[in-house]
């Protein structure tokens, strides 16, 4: 089945409409990957901060994968550029960098 053609006006209000879900979940990305930098265990002992920082540093990979996911949708690459999943990539990679050295 052939695409449609977008004309100009159609491109930018998609462009628009495409921006709210990413632009969401790469915030939430974010937020989960600020509380995983920040959270401090007090200790070797301390194994509630050690779960803290794992399940903050899942939840940042989770929402930045489902960002992924959704550019990776050929309607909406054709629409954004690269570099409006640049940041949630960068998130993803930030947390699996710090939950790595959390163990």
């Amino acid at each position: 089945m052939p695409e449609p053609d977008l004309s100009a006006d159609d491109h930018g209000c998609l462009r628009l409409v495409l921006a709210v879900p990413l632009t969401l979940l790469t915030v939430i990305a974010a937020y989960f990957c600020r509380t995983a930098l920040t959270i401090r265990p007090s200790g070797s002992w301390d194994d509630d901060a050690y779960a803290g920082i794992v399940l903050s540093c899942v939840l940042t990979l989770a929402s930045a994968g489902a960002a992924a996911a959704l550019w990776l949708l050929p309607a909406v690459r054709r629409t954004m550029s690269w570099w409006w999943i640049g940041p949630a990539v960068l998130l993803g990679a930030t947390a699996t960098i710090r939950w790595a050295m959390s163990g």
